[in-house]
């Protein structure tokens, strides 16, 4: 038995173009619904709105971040315990990530992602 398989480059560069714009749109869907969850600690809002951002300029590798930078990021990410400031944000807190990490929407980005690629390559 002889099988020959041949291999459409072009749909396959269409699928790689397709997963990077949805892993794209994932990590910006993600960092929208951390904002209006109200976790992240907000002073003046330079960590929430400022200093936070999705960095895809790995998109290619099917590497999406979003990044909290500022020197206190860390410090208040890992130390849930400080008395945070409540009254803009009401959910504030350390640990802004972990609910989609381990948390009740840790499935959120793949959710996201099946939906941007539009069911296409089901």
């Amino acid at each position: 038995m002889n099988v020959k398989v041949i291999f459409d480059r072009s749909k396959i560069n269409e699928v790689l173009e397709d997963s990077q714009k949805a892993l794209s749109k994932t990590a910006d869907l993600i960092k929208g619904d951390l904002i209006e969850s109200k976790t992240m600690p907000f002073g003046e809002g330079e960590l929430q709105n400022r200093n936070t951002f999705v960095d895809d300029s790995e998109v290619q590798k099917g590497i999406a971040r979003v990044v909290s930078d500022t020197p206190y990021a860390r410090r208040l990410y890992y130390h849930p315990e400080y008395n945070f400031r409540k009254d803009k944000n009401p959910n504030a807190g350390g640990m802004w990530f972990e609910p989609y990490i381990s948390g009740d929407k840790r499935d959120y980005a793949q959710k996201a992602f099946k939906k941007f690629m539009g069911g296409k390559y089901n």
